[in-house]
């Protein structure tokens, strides 16, 4: 058999993963695991449509479904046994949900066979081939739609983060639910691309509600210098995304002579207050994640993934990886949840980094952190005059993923380039790309300013609405801002359309555009939005700057 995947940059060819291994590494029993699960959802959604009618909102249903578009991330799961155990969840909690809704009164007589099939798991591949991205014929409504559950994975990552940290938003889970039942259903495409741009507008909701999340809990992000040498003692990297579980780390290492390291998306932890209070939190080792094959081996010590983002672990290092939370790999160690909202224990990682090696040393030095919306607004005086008396002539957004794509050597050329009265605002893994670059600052005003991870872009979109506002401008797109995105996964996807949804228009994405985009919809996209790829540096500079011939 064979999988049919185009949901990350990387796909095969710039179409589509068709073989029996994506590039991504997963298998096409994992992929049809994957679809299945969607479908599944898909199903569950409607019925939990249909008991909202009737005063019914699941709360275990709303956790489940998640969890389910979180793990079929890119980068997220490979691991079979997980799968089928969620999809068996899947049947019970199906079933309960048809219960509840149809003794409460519910209208379920009109169902799609999403949310009435049953296979058993000798039959999941089989049914999976039927209901696949392929099922849908109409290459523009299977645009749309696919454009729509990449968006909505995006929110359920960020949710989740959310959720973790005790704030949940039921109107976020009422819009997922109603917009996976809707792709069950025939649409014109004026109704799937509004709904696609109403995914925006809950991908703003929910990247507000983490933003709130995270400094609630931990305080707002501050200017910070982070080191990136390494120390004698024994470590832990931690990878991923999830803040709660580096604060659970840090509790339960205090005293133990072991340091904590951060990498990739999990840089950022250095610039919150409450962060600063561990002295075992040392430093953020290496860079992004697809250099992790190379990165995980010099570390000597054991490495936790909290989220997306693992690859193949070697063989090298496989028996010192572990995974926690949605994350899973066949043959690596996972953390389970302890209880709920509690922490989870990290003890066998803990006695395991005792025995290791401390970690090679990848390079000395620090970088820069914390630029978050609240820290850059306590610059903003000082940003408005260097604006108006010319100092600063142009901002340059660069948020986003990076990847294994030669292509995107773009990116540090382009941030080389940049003019010298020009800043950068970045969130996410691709500012590995130029973050380590001396670009020195404007008045005090440093020329990269890193907001974060890539859910803290949601803070360069209240940056750019502050500078609106401090100008009197009547229109976000008359800000000195250009957009030059990278992106990659589907995290990416809802940081675009909530980008979209605030009014931002002529942002450029690269190093290619997604191929789950139809020609058509990419002419809509284009035709009302300015939506744009990349060509090479020289001309892009041009382009951007306003003076391409």
């Amino acid at each position: 058999m064979s999988m049919f995947c185009f949901q990350c940059e990387e796909t095969a060819k710039g179409t589509g993963c068709e073989s029996t291994v994506g590039v991504c590494g997963k298998t096409d029993v994992i992929a049809g695991l994957q679809d299945l699960l969607v479908y599944q959802v898909k199903g569950i959604s409607q019925i939990a449509e249909e008991g909202r009618k009737v005063g019914i909102d699941n709360t275990v249903v709303n956790k489940f479904i998640m969890e389910c578009l979180f793990a079929t991330i890119t980068n997220a799961n490979f691991d079979e046994q997980s799968f089928n155990n969620l999809l068996e969840l899947g049947f019970k909690l199906r079933s309960d949900l048809h219960l509840e809704v149809t003794v409460a009164g519910g209208d379920l007589s009109n169902l799609h066979n999403a949310a009435t099939f049953i296979v058993s798991q000798d039959e999941y591949q089989t049914k999976a081939a039927s209901v696949g991205v392929l099922s849908t014929v109409n290459p523009d409504v299977r645009s749309l739609r696919e454009l729509l559950v990449y968006g909505i994975k995006g929110i359920a990552a960020y949710q989740e983060h959310a959720y973790r940290l005790g704030k949940l938003n039921t109107e976020v889970d009422a819009f997922n639910q109603r917009a996976l039942a809707s792709t069950l259903q025939e649409h014109e495409l004026p109704e799937l691309i509004a709904l696609v741009l109403e995914c925006g507008k809950f991908g703003v909701d929910v990247m507000a509600l983490l933003d709130g999340a995270n400094t609630s809990t931990y305080g707002n992000p501050e200017m910070t210098q982070v080191n990136i040498g390494v120390r004698t003692n024994p470590g832990i990297l931690i990878s991923g995304h999830d803040l709660k579980d580096l604060k659970d780390l840090l509790e339960q290492t205090k005293g133990s002579g072991v340091d904590i390291y951060t990498h990739g998306e999990m840089l950022p932890a250095h610039s919150y207050p409450e962060f600063k209070k561990y002295d075992n939190l040392v430093a953020n080792y290496g860079g992004a994640w697809w250099e992790q094959t190379k990165e995980f081996d010099l570390f000597n010590g054991p490495i936790l993934m909290t989220t997306n983002c693992i690859v193949t672990p070697k063989a090298a290092y496989r028996k010192r990886i572990f995974t926690t939370g949605v994350v899973g790999f066949p043959g690596v160690q996972h953390i389970d949840d302890d209880v709920e909202g509690g922490p989870r224990d990290y003890s066998e990682i803990i006695e395991l980094a005792k025995k290791c090696e401390s970690p090679e040393p990848l390079e000395s030095g620090e970088i820069v952190t914390g630029f978050a919306h609240n820290q850059v607004m306590t610059l903003a005086d000082k940003v408005v005059d260097a604006v108006k008396a010319g100092d600063v002539k142009k901002f340059f957004v660069m948020a986003g993923c990076d990847g294994r794509h030669k292509a995107r050597s773009y990116y540090t050329d382009f941030a080389k380039q940049i003019p010298e009265d020009a800043i950068i605002l970045t969130a996410g893994c691709a500012k590995y790309r130029y973050n380590k670059l001396d670009l020195g600052d404007i008045g005090g005003i440093p020329r990269i300013l890193d907001a974060g991870q890539c859910n803290d872009s949601y803070s360069l979109a209240v940056i750019a609405m502050k500078l609106q506002e401090a100008f009197g401008l009547d229109d976000i797109n008359d800000l000195p801002i250009a957009y030059n995105i990278a992106w990659y996964e589907q995290k990416a996807v809802i940081v675009l359309l909530a980008l979209l949804h605030l009014g931002v228009k002529n942002i450029h994405l690269g190093p290619v555009l997604p191929a789950f985009l139809s020609e058509n919809v990419v002419n809509v996209l284009v035709e009302n939005f300015g939506i744009g790829g990349i060509s090479n540096v020289e001309d892009d500079m041009k382009m951007f700057m306003g003076d391409a011939s």
